[in-house]
């Protein structure tokens, strides 16, 4: 039996971009796949901006070891740079890149941060391709989770019109009107009706937009469904059905149309092994003198990188002195303060923390003010240790490999592993159920993430458990016999984070993106991060940040001595 496309691992370039192409074509608009692959293809190699070796001696500070500042200090060593990277977690790298194993073997894990990665995601797929990692694809080999709402629970084959429009006060017109067509209308029409040159600016960070394209970072998406005509309960039916939706109806309406614009949700692919994988591959070159990815450069040329783990920031200053930057920064394990003094800084740690470092002087009006102001969003996730996939065993129900089950309850929703895909059917291997598993228990957005992850324990997984029991029609008390372990993590409660992930409400792209992505002291200083990017809360827009603000500052240096 051949495997679908949309199930092979490792796929080349060539089977992504045919899996991208064929889901734009259902939706029919396959005239926006050069302008997808093209903005979100990696900024050119950094050699195009300086030489090898132009940097020897130049000392760079990377504030930040998330993907953003590691990227950016893999590109700089090609240019003999002396790089120090200094990150405030102790026991662990990656920023929001954050896999948990319940084991010391690494076979039990789940993904506290990043998950999935969209084949639509060209700059991710460069370093995947770089260092060569293994992929599997995440795509469930058959739609069978469930869909809990209104205390029904539906599978997600099932009649929404039948089973839950007569719960909701909808016109005649949305009533006659099939869910799935009501939904695309409701998130597509707007950025579908501009032309496809106008709506690739989804993927840009621009000084100014186009006219037509403005209005699109202007509303909520809770204003464009009213604009759109929508009655109230046809928006609570919409976000109640599709909780991730409805954790952002105050955010910026530009913010979901670009994910449904590149096809983010659909096709996506995971690190065999762990997410984790990808920043540990560019620590692993740091500790090599010369590694294999850059053998077209001259050891001689080659710059080095340190990285400091557990060295917290708290200042930034411009120095009289040659335009220098002075970081001062305490070591948590030594309880002791320091400063060095660098020719360039990146600064790659969220806008959330930022805000808290001492800055003199104080830069630009406007990006203060977005350091001061630009929404991030909470998330909250909980992984269950089961001694058994209850989800997989054959019940009335059917199994459940894979996917994504959404509910109105608390936990909103329950991602199910991948990794046990290629047991499409069962019987050809019924010990699969019988495995031990790991759970997203919980996946909760905005004030989901902030009211649930507030509780404390035992109230807090008694009410995980209990609405885990309720989607999957389990008897209460049902888990207490599975659950092994349980582990979760709250993003704004995280210090080094306070925060998951940038989200910009109403005119703040307009207002701030593009200023942060300019340089301050001089051009000596740079921000980096999801949040300076076309795609927040994503890899692929921390690694395009890091690699692009790396090549800004290669040109800066060439402009400035060559």
């Amino acid at each position: 039996m051949n495997t679908p496309l949309n199930q092979v691992s490792n796929p080349t370039d060539h089977m992504r971009h045919e899996l991208l192409r064929n889901a734009l074509e259902e939706e029919g608009r396959t005239e926006d796949f050069d302008y997808i692959v093209k903005l979100l293809s990696p900024p050119p190699d950094i050699t195009n901006y300086a030489l090898p070796g132009d940097l020897r001696g130049v000392k760079i500070g990377i504030i930040g070891g998330g993907l953003a500042g590691l990227s950016a200090a893999f590109e700089l060593r090609k240019l003999g740079a002396e790089i120090t990277v200094l990150e405030a977690c102790e026991r662990r790298i990656g920023g929001r890149v954050y896999t948990h194993y319940f084991d010391t073997g690494g076979k039990y894990y789940g993904e506290f941060g990043a998950a999935r990665i969209p084949v639509s995601h060209e700059t991710s797929w460069h370093y995947i391709n770089l260092f060569h990692l293994n992929t599997q694809a995440m795509s469930s080999p058959k739609r069978n989770n469930f869909l809990y709402v209104h205390n029904t629970r539906l599978r997600v084959t099932d009649s929404i019109e039948q089973y839950l429009y007569p719960k909701y006060n909808l016109t005649p017109q949305e009533r006659n009107t099939p869910f799935e067509e009501l939904s695309h209308y409701a998130m597509t029409h707007r950025y579908r009706s501009l032309s496809p040159e106008q709506r690739s600016q989804l993927l840009q960070i621009l000084p100014e937009y186009s006219p037509e394209f403005e209005p699109l970072m202007e509303i909520s998406l809770r204003q464009n469904f009213e604009t759109l005509g929508l009655s109230q309960d046809a928006i609570n039916l919409l976000t109640a059905v599709d909780q991730s939706i409805g954790s952002l109806l105050y955010n910026s309406y530009d913010e979901l149309a670009q994910e449904d614009y590149s096809m983010d949700l659909r096709n996506a692919y995971r690190i065999e092994g762990g997410n984790i994988h990808l920043p540990l591959a560019f620590y692993e070159t740091f500790r090599e003198d010369y590694p294999k990815q850059y053998s077209d450069i001259d050891p001689a040329s080659l710059g080095t990188v340190t990285y400091r783990s557990g060295q917290l920031v708290t200042g930034i200053y411009q120095s009289d002195y040659r335009n220098k930057i002075v970081v001062k920064y305490s070591c948590k394990s030594e309880r002791s303060d320091t400063a060095d003094i660098f020719d360039y800084v990146i600064c790659a740690i969220p806008l959330t923390t930022l805000r808290n470092i001492e800055i003199k002087p104080f830069f630009s009006n406007m990006k203060t003010q977005a350091i001061l102001e630009y929404n991030y969003i909470d998330v909250q996730k909980t992984l269950f240790l089961c001694n058994r996939r209850f989800w997989e065993r054959n019940t009335d129900y059917g199994s459940i490999l894979g996917g994504i089950s959404q509910t109105d309850l608390p936990i909103q929703s329950i991602l199910y592993p991948s990794d046990h895909n290629q047991c499409a059917f069962l019987s050809m291997n019924p010990s699969c159920p019988e495995e031990p598993g790991v759970l997203v228990a919980s996946y909760s957005i905005g004030q989901n993430a902030v009211r649930l992850g507030a509780l404390r324990d035992p109230r807090r997984y008694e009410l995980i458990r209990q609405n885990l029991e309720e989607v999957h029609g389990l008897p209460r008390g049902f888990l207490n016999s599975l659950v092994l372990k349980c582990q979760m993590v709250h993003w704004n409660a995280e210090p080094n984070f306070l925060g998951a992930l940038s989200c910009t409400l109403p005119g703040q792209k307009s207002l701030f993106t593009y200023e942060l992505t300019r340089p301050e002291f001089n051009g000596r200083l740079y921000l980096a991060g999801e949040h300076v990017s076309n795609k927040h809360g994503w890899m692929q827009g921390a690694l395009y940040s890091g690699k692009e603000t790396a090549n800004k500052l290669a040109k800066h240096f060439h402009e400035q001595y060559y």
